[in-house]
């Protein structure tokens, strides 16, 4: 009898808190359980004020319902991952080497901030990968509901990853020095446009399947439809957020430190059509992606009986590989084991 698909949900309120060395171990273990099964949770007890949730939503209102030729000032270069991207101007299917002739098809409105230089003073750290953020100056509210935001998703993804350490045999601190000025990026998206903007077309594709890239992904959402994730039994499963939660998922990265112990999972948006138009959905992905010099290694722990690994990394070069795919169109072909889970999942 298959099990049917369900995204777990862990209350992380323990390390938020002052919770009891049960209440964390029970906790990390639930986590463990979730990272190995399925690869998203829905985390409650996360402790973030609707407040500033509420707030951050009218932000993306006040940008996104702009005109578009306002919102293209704000476009940056492909390599720069800040700023404003257009509707069809990206292919996450790329990131994993996959896409049809390599055409920019994703049909999603993006603007991104993140870590920047200048949040680091003293540790000439690159301007490529750490560049200094765009604000649109059209929206009076938007850089500091955005900022404030920014903090608390920070703060969640670096609560889970002491979490991850818990749950994973650590000593106390291990990421700390693998994320003290991590590659931090709020990716927030659009999927509705208004009418006459772009010619929809057969299969759209919100956002094509993709694994995130780096440690975790912490994702604030609508309850609308459109969010897809690969199981095991090689089906796409519908996913929205649960009242009050945060879906959690791993990237890459941790894929890699884990062995795949902990799961990678593909992911889709596949936006549903009403009367002709795509319904409207937001979403904001704050990507925790660790030190851009740091080195990514299978742990000891993750090793198989075998010793099989994945092959050493930084994060600059997983990170810029992964990148080039999605925003410059140059497929990354240094991710076949999640290209062939990909493959699978459509003949299945």
């Amino acid at each position: 009898m298959t099990t049917p698909f369900r995204v777990p949900t862990v209350d992380i309120s323990a390390y938020v808190g002052r919770g009891t060395a049960e209440e964390r171990a029970a906790a990390a273990a639930a986590f463990d359980e979730a990272a190995r099964t399925v690869g998203f949770v829905q985390v409650v007890g996360h402790g973030v004020p609707t407040s500033v949730t509420d707030a951050f939503a009218a932000a993306l209102d006040e940008f996104f319902l702009l005109p578009l030729e306002v919102k293209k000032q704000y476009r940056t270069p492909p390599e720069v991952n800040r700023g404003y991207a257009p509707p069809k101007t990206e292919s996450l299917s790329l990131s994993l080497g996959l896409a049809p002739s390599n055409r920019m098809h994703d049909f999603f409105e993006a603007f991104n901030i993140g870590a920047a230089v200048s949040d680091h003073p003293g540790l000439d750290l690159p301007e490529a990968d750490y560049p200094e953020n765009v604000w649109p100056a059209e929206a009076a509210h938007f850089r500091a509901a955005v900022s404030a935001y920014f903090e608390e998703a920070g703060r969640v993804a670096r609560t889970l990853t002491t979490l991850f350490g818990d749950a994973l045999g650590l000593p106390e601190g291990f990421f700390e020095r693998f994320t003290d000025h991590s590659l931090d990026v709020l990716r927030m998206n659009n999927y509705a446009l208004e009418p006459g903007e772009l010619e929809l077309d057969g299969d759209l594709t919100g956002m094509g399947e993709h694994t995130d890239y780096g440690i975790v992904t912490v994702l604030w959402a609508d309850q609308v439809a459109g969010l897809q994730v690969l199981g095991r039994d090689g089906g796409w499963h519908d996913v929205m957020p649960a009242d009050g939660a945060l879906l959690i998922n791993l990237g890459d990265l941790m894929a890699r430190w884990t062995n795949e112990r902990w799961m990678s999972t593909l992911h889709r948006v596949k936006p549903p059509i009403v009367d002709g138009r795509v319904d409207r959905r937001r979403s904001a992905a704050f990507f925790h992606d660790g030190n851009i010099d740091a080195v990514i290694e299978t742990l000891p722990t993750c090793l198989d009986e075998g010793g099989t690994a994945y092959a050493p990394i930084t994060v600059g070069e997983h990170i810029r590989a992964k990148l080039a795919g999605s925003r410059a169109g140059v497929a990354n072909t240094d991710a076949g084991r999640e290209a062939a889970r990909v493959l699978a999942a459509a003949q299945a």
